[in-house]
């Protein structure tokens, strides 16, 4: 009995492909963007990969951790810098004073940032 070179599993939707004597499946890593990931999203990627391996591995697999974690990050850094913001008002940390008086904003801006 000859062998098929290529085969399709209906049930499972792979394509596999003889190679000696084995069928081998059709797999390929999809090629999407790849982002450069900051603090918070290595802080999360730690975390589910500690607390939630399902999770992970779902995102890992499916190929979308990579753009998870960009999402998260920049979720994260957005909601820092309108904190910032808010702060600096709150402060009375203008652009005149970053002007006129650029030690004293940089020390206020400092300590508003390390919450001291």
């Amino acid at each position: 009995m000859e062998l098929k070179k290529n085969m399709l599993m209906k049930k499972k939707g792979i394509a596999y492909t003889l190679k000696g004597n084995y069928y081998f499946p059709n797999l390929s890593i999809s090629k999407g963007k790849n982002f450069t990931i900051g603090k918070y999203g290595k802080a999360r990627l730690r975390h589910i990969k500690q607390y939630n391996k399902v999770l992970y591995n779902n995102l890992l697999l499916s190929g979308k951790l990579n753009t998870y974690l960009h999402s998260i990050d920049t979720k994260c850094n957005t909601i820092l810098e309108s904190i910032i913001i808010k702060l600096a008002k709150q402060e009375n940390v203008t652009e005149d004073l970053k002007a006129s008086h650029q030690l004293e904003w940089v020390a206020r801006m400092n300590v508003r940032q390390l919450g001291v």
